[in-house]
Order: C-alpha cells, then structure tokens, then sequence
C-alpha cells in the first residue's frame, strides 16, 4: 500500500512537472510571436495601374519601410528621391468625382437594370469601388441632356411661350427628375456628398436679343432679369433642399466665354458677373438665409486669370464669392497658382475635364489625367478635381449637340447593361479612393515630366502619395520620410497610390 502511495505522489508530481514545462512553453511561444519588430500596420500599401490590363488600380504587395542608409544613398546617387514633408502643409480638399448629366442620369435609369445600377452606384460611390465623393450637375439642360425618349432637349427651370416671368410663377424642376433620382440613390450611399450645380444658360425669356436657348446674354437693360435670375438660383437651391439633396455650390455660368449654336449655352464677361454677384445673387442668397457657396469664372485655365481677379478684384463681389472654378481644353493648370497667389484666402477648384478618343491609348491618356489633373490640379492649389460626364453609352451619348468623340468616367452599354470601366475611372480613383474630404495636401517632391507626384495627410492620419511616371521609360525611385526610405518602380505611362500610417519607425 505504501509503494502503491509513493507512486501516486511521484505521478502527480511527474504530471505537475509536466503543466508545468507545458505553461512555460506556450508563454515561450507568446513571447516569440510578440517579440518587437517590423509592424505590418506600418508597411506601405501600393495600388498600381498600368498602360497594358495586367492592372487596374490593383493592389500590390506592401513595402516595407528601410532605415536611410548614407552610404546607400551614396552608391545610389542616380536615384530620384522623393521626399515626403507632412509638416509642410497646404490647401484642404474636399473632394473628387464627376458630373451626373441628364445623359449619364438617363443611362443609369433606363440603360441598366436595378442590379446593374446598383453595383455601378457602389463601385462609383463606395469604399468598395473608388468612393467619389464631389458630384456636378446642370441646372437646366445642357450639352448632355435628354427625354425619357434619350432624344435630345434643351430646357430651363422657367420657360414660358410667350412674354416675361419676373415672379417665377412657371419655375419648375421637374424635368430634372432622372437627375434627382439619380442623386438620391447617390446620396444614400455617401451623405456628406458635395454637390454643385451649374447653368448652362438662363431662361431665354431673360436673354437680350433672341429668346433662345443657345447663345445670346443677360438682357442688360431690364434690371428685372437680373433680379429675376438671383431668384431663379434660389429657388432652384429651395427646390432640390425640399428633395433632400442640398447643394453646397453653385457657379454662375458655365463657359461664360463661349457661345454656340449647338446647345445650351450664355455669354456672361467678368465685369457683368462682379455685378451680378454683388448686386444681386449675394444679397438674394443672404436674404434667404442660404448658404451655398458662389463660384466665378468655370472656365478654362487660360483666360481664367484674367476673368477671376477681375471678378474677385471688385471689393463688393469678392465679399460674396467664395472661390473661382475651372476647366482643363485651354491653358495650363499654372493658371490656377496665379489666381491663389492673388487671391490666397479664395478656394480654387477643377471643375471640368471630360474624357475622350483623341489620344494614342490608355497609357497616354492615363499619363495626361495623372498629370494635369489628379496630381497637376492639387499642385496648383485645386481643392477639387471632377471629370465631366460620369457616364456615357458607347458612341459618346446620349448628347443634345455635345462633342462627337467625348467619354464618360465609364461607359453605360444601353442593350444590355454591361459596364466598361474608362482610364478615368482608374485616374480619378488613385485619388478618390484613399484621400478622403478634408484630406490636406502636404509637401512632396515632384520631377515634371518624370516621376510627378502629389500627397496628403487624411483626417484619420494616414497618409497618402499618389505618383506616376509621365516619362517613356520604367524608372525607380527611393520615397523618404524622416529617416526611414522605401522604394519602389514604376512602367512608364503608369500611375501609383502608396498609403501608411503616420509613425514609420
């Protein structure tokens, strides 16, 4: 009995024992998997696109940070290197996107089925998809504007057969109704959306001359019309509020430069917008205890100069506009510094560029976008960039006298629903899927021509560098931040986005 209990305590003390090497083992084994070393949160992540399919804003494999070897730097002097300053900092973005035309609206609501729509609406407006997060409408028709038929139609919010309409009784927006529904399926997917509304031309009953869609100007001898149209805008703001879509902006006039016989269209020269703003449209907006922004000019970059510091140059007009817009047929991005440098505390924006079959392919048109646009508009003190048509169907419309040859951010196949996925969906997305709405651009180097890059520090902190190689062959380059260095390659005509986090060490 007394060695049958001498075995019972060797056996348990044997099974103590082994718990024992067992606890130490597993703590062992916690230890091991906690030991410090390289964060994974702290790897750059890279998302690539290039001229051939391979990719599509793809995401790469992260990168990992290395330490800023001086000797290294040495052997490799040859090497660009771009330096990432998060402590320089210049204007806030507010956001990225594309125009819901009454072409791009009809497509998505009779060219698609409730399925299609939706995952394209998700893929646009999502962080599933590319998260687009600045939308532009017409008020009125346009360029792009269409029945239900998808024949074309010019229209404004106040047309009369005959006489004047100075108390807006016909005012109405319900030929906007395909946009309307549009914009609300947009909104439930991203409430902070900004939307911003521009005309084409006012109601031809206020027009000097023929009273006709296309062409012509503000009749300058009724003081009338010029009140009448302050209250067309905000009654148009009224209205769309009342549908649940507010609109955060609205510019005067689109291409106020430029007439045509085609389709919408007013000529409006800079001295009479100073004083349609300060006469009329800003004390209108106040009165009615609205809010919404005024933007001048919404034009090209190379008359914009001239046209914006004379509007902003008048002292009264410049205290009710908030900023000046712009477009990218004419000119050069640079037009843009100049007004910011001018006009420091007034906002810039980008505010119209659309697509097209006028270059050689996908690697050129995504190297001019890159860098005219999502990385040459910020640069140039942009706080937004927005492609024109969102979508279109495969001959460049449904148009209402538009260009023969232009492209939506995607393209909409009527017959069958089908989506295809343009070069602008994949430019504006290496900005609007990683820098969010009050994102504020942050200092980078940039080799015009090269590698041209442009970054940010988003309101959670991380950041983002958006680059691309606009040159004709495949280069390396070191990103530095502090004292630690990645590297990475990029094909010419391609196109990268890299985020991190903050703390690299």
């Amino acid at each position: 009995m007394k060695k049958l209990q001498k075995q019972r305590r060797t056996d348990i003390w044997l099974l103590i024992a082994a718990v024992a090497i067992l606890i130490c083992a597993v703590l062992a084994s916690m230890a091991i998997r906690n030991v410090p070393g390289p964060k994974a949160e702290n790897n750059v992540n890279m998302w690539l696109t290039t001229p051939d399919p391979a990719n599509r804003l793809t995401q790469q494999t992260p990168i990992r940070w290395d330490k800023d070897n001086s000797k290294e730097n040495a052997a490799n002097a040859d090497t660009l290197t771009i330096e990432i300053k998060p402590d320089i900092r210049y204007q806030t973005m507010e956001g990225f996107g594309a125009a819901v035309s009454g072409s791009s609206a009809y497509l998505m609501n009779y060219g698609m089925s409730a399925n299609q729509r939706d995952q394209l609406l998700n893929d646009l407006f999502t962080a599933s998809g590319i998260q687009l997060s600045y939308i532009r409408h017409t008020i009125g028709a346009s360029d792009y504007s269409v029945d239900e038929q998808g024949q074309p139609g010019s229209y404004t919010y106040d047309d009369v057969a005959t006489g004047k309409d100075y108390e807006l009784n016909h005012f109405s927006i319900a030929k906007d109704r395909d946009v309307i529904d549009v914009l609300k399926q947009i909104l439930r997917r991203n409430q902070d959306l900004k939307i911003m509304g521009t005309p084409w031309t006012a109601p031809p009953w206020m027009k000097y001359g023929e009273q006709i869609y296309n062409g012509w100007y503000l009749d300058y001898t009724d003081s009338r019309v010029y009140q009448a149209y302050a209250d067309y805008f905000v009654r148009y703001i009224q209205a769309y509020a009342n549908e649940g879509i507010p609109i955060q902006a609205i510019s005067i006039q689109n291409e106020p430069e430029f007439t045509t016989s085609k389709y919408p269209s007013m000529s409006m020269g800079a001295a009479e917008q100073a004083n349609f703003i300060k006469q009329y449209l800003g004390p209108t907006l106040n009165r009615n205890h609205l809010s919404t922004h005024i933007i001048a000019f919404d034009h090209n970059w190379d008359t914009g100069s001239e046209y914006a510091k004379t509007v902003l140059g008048d002292e009264q007009a410049r205290s009710y506009t908030h900023g000046t817009a712009f477009h990218c047929y004419k000119g050069e991005p640079t037009a843009m510094t100049d007004v910011h440098n001018a006009f420091p505390d007034k906002p810039v924006y980008m505010t119209e560029c659309s697509g097209g079959a006028w270059s050689p392919g996908f690697g050129d048109d995504l190297s001019w976008d890159m860098s005219k646009l999502i990385i040459g508009a910020p640069r140039n003190w942009s706080q937004n960039v927005l492609f024109w048509n969102i979508a279109l169907d495969p001959s460049g419309g449904p148009t209402n006298g538009g260009c023969a040859n232009c492209r939506g951010v995607v393209t909409i196949d009527p017959l069958s629903g089908a989506v295809t996925k343009n070069v602008e969906y994949y430019a504006i997305g290496h900005a609007s899927k990683f820098v969010r709405p009050g994102a504020v651009r942050i200092d980078s180097t940039h080799y015009s021509g090269s590698i041209e890059t442009v970054a940010y520090r988003n309101p959670d902190g991380t950041l983002v560098l958006i680059a691309a190689n606009t040159g004709e062959n495949t280069k390396t380059f070191k990103v530095r931040q502090g004292n630690k260095v990645f590297k990475s390659t990029l094909p010419s005509k391609s196109a990268a986005t890299f985020q991190w986090n903050p703390t690299v060490s």
